[in-house]
């Protein structure tokens, strides 16, 4: 499902495919023990189509609220942007904002995004033609979030003059600045961890993101990444004719036997989402949500990863040996399959239709600078490839008109957190804009490690970072409460419900 960065042949999957990647990478990109995670789960009743009054249908948002910890007279809200997945998979899985709600005495709220998990506005329909799936952006999933914490402020007894703070991750940690910036009277402050907000054209060069993958291997070892480089000419080679496909197929233990060119495509694209998803997993214990993972599963790879000299069948299996670590370190998985690269509950037909549409992210490889097979990007054939696809032809430019892409002076209260081996945070905000929209780095940081719960490998410097978070959430905390004159009784019974199921 992730991160597919395939070549030129397949331009669609090569950009499309890693651009929604972003992205599906966040629903299992964090570890935690999280069956200990109690909330309820509620339903809200949403427009369609917030910004006209053409459109009347509405649809059922699923949203999760955990009050375990909290102030009932004003305590905080702690309010997760939801991305592109199912929302109980994001709330059994953000370590941080369970591990510091106790301490902020805070409400935990989740919300799921439209045309994800159960929040399906058309059905089984929403995803077949663009008069259903149109609605599916960023923008009429922001207004979603509006509407919802309106609405919980009003029937939650205790929240109406409860602060917002908007979390995550990715795509989410996206949508979380974006809200910040969009709607500041709404929401107070914004932890945006692994946010590519610049992963757009012109914002961000497209072969940043395969040379950061390829450095992270090549930090291992030069042989590891050299292996990988050679492996694209080796598959060639070996499937050139029906008795090396037969052999790969074998000696790689496919489910599917390998026929044609087509096949060999297919298993080439998902090599590269493989070698991406260990950059973006690079953690420093095991995990086990995109596939079940040693503590620096890179550095496990590489260790198998060791004679770039080898001819095409030798290397081939090598680099087996060094796959095995992703696709069957438990020693369950009886055949390797090509076509599914993480869990099944991972759906990424919605993010496939948002990369044809508004979230364009050029990606592009040379295979000398990185170790990926050469792949231009050509917006061209990718934008034909969207409309045979969904109906829809793409807008490049559409998300940084809308948010101000690299333009954040008017902003305030978000701190951007990236990881130096997080190939995203080539297309992540890098630098402090100002006193109040900072950037936090974390050297040794993979995708998002600081939103995952605490564990007692953590590197210094996410322990370091989550620190700095949590001051910034103080303040902003005080920030509003100190504007709204919101101390001691003031805090107190400004409303008069509880949560209610509401009434549809």
């Amino acid at each position: 499902m992730c991160f597919s960065l395939v070549n030129k042949a397949i331009v669609e999957t090569a950009a499309s495919k890693m651009a929604r990647c972003l992205l599906l990478l966040t629903l299992f990109l964090w570890l935690s023990c999280c069956s200990s995670y109690k909330y309820e789960t509620y339903f809200f009743k949403q427009k369609v189509d917030h910004f006209s009054f053409a459109d009347q249908d509405s649809f059922i948002q699923r949203y999760l609220i955990s009050d375990s910890h909290w102030d009932h007279s004003g305590g905080p809200i702690f309010f997760y942007a939801g991305n592109e997945g199912d929302i109980t998979l994001f709330a059994e899985n953000t370590g941080f904002m369970w591990d510091i709600a106790p301490e902020f005495n805070a409400l935990v709220i989740f919300a799921e995004h439209r045309y994800y998990g159960v929040s399906l506005p058309y059905g089984n329909k929403s995803l077949t033609e663009p008069k259903y799936s149109g609605y599916l952006t960023s923008e009429q999933a922001l207004a979603d979030y509006v509407e919802l914490l309106a609405y919980l402020k009003t029937v939650i007894r205790g929240a109406k003059n409860s602060p917002v703070i908007v979390f995550g991750g990715s795509y989410g940690g996206m949508l979380a600045a974006w809200f910040r910036i969009k709607y500041p009277h709404i929401v107070q402050g914004a932890i945006a961890a692994s946010a590519p907000i610049l992963q757009f054209t012109g914002l961000t060069p497209c072969e940043k993101f395969g040379q950061l993958v390829t450095a992270d291997f090549a930090k291992e070892s030069k042989e590891c990444a050299e292996v990988i480089r050679k492996s694209w000419a080796a598959i060639d080679a070996v499937t050139a004719d029906d008795s090396g496909l037969a052999w790969l197929t074998k000696e790689w233990q496919l489910c599917q036997p390998l026929k044609g060119k087509d096949d060999v495509k297919t298993l080439k694209a998902y090599l590269m989402d493989v070698w991406t998803n260990l950059a973006m997993v690079d953690y420093p214990y095991p995990s086990d949500f995109l596939a079940p993972l040693p503590a620096y599963p890179i550095k496990e790879v590489c260790s198998q990863l060791t004679n770039p000299g080898h001819g095409p069948k030798l290397l081939l299996e090598e680099v087996f040996s060094g796959l095995t670590v992703y696709v069957n370190f438990t020693g369950k998985t009886k055949c390797v399959n090509i076509d599914q690269q993480a869990d099944v509950r991972l759906d990424d037909r919605g993010w496939d239709f948002q990369a044809c549409t508004e979230m364009v992210m050029p990606f592009c490889y040379d295979g000398v600078s990185d170790f990926f097979e050469p792949a231009e990007w050509n917006f061209e054939e990718y934008a034909e490839n969207c409309h045979q696809k969904w109906g829809v032809y793409p807008r490049p430019m559409m998300a940084p008109k809308i948010y101000g892409g690299k333009e954040l002076s008017a902003a305030s209260n978000i701190v951007f957190s990236n990881g130096n081996l997080d190939p995203w945070s080539t297309g992540g905000v890098m630098w402090n804009v100002s006193d109040s929209v900072v950037s936090v780095i974390i050297p040794e940081g993979a995708h998002h490690l600081d939103l995952r719960g605490s564990n007692p490998n953590d590197p210094e410097s996410v322990i370091n970072a989550r620190k700095v978070e949590k001051e910034f959430i103080r303040t902003w905390i005080e920030e509003y409460r100190s504007a709204h004159n919101l101390v001691g009784n003031d805090r107190k019974n400004t409303n008069t419900f509880e949560v209610v199921e509401p009434h549809l």
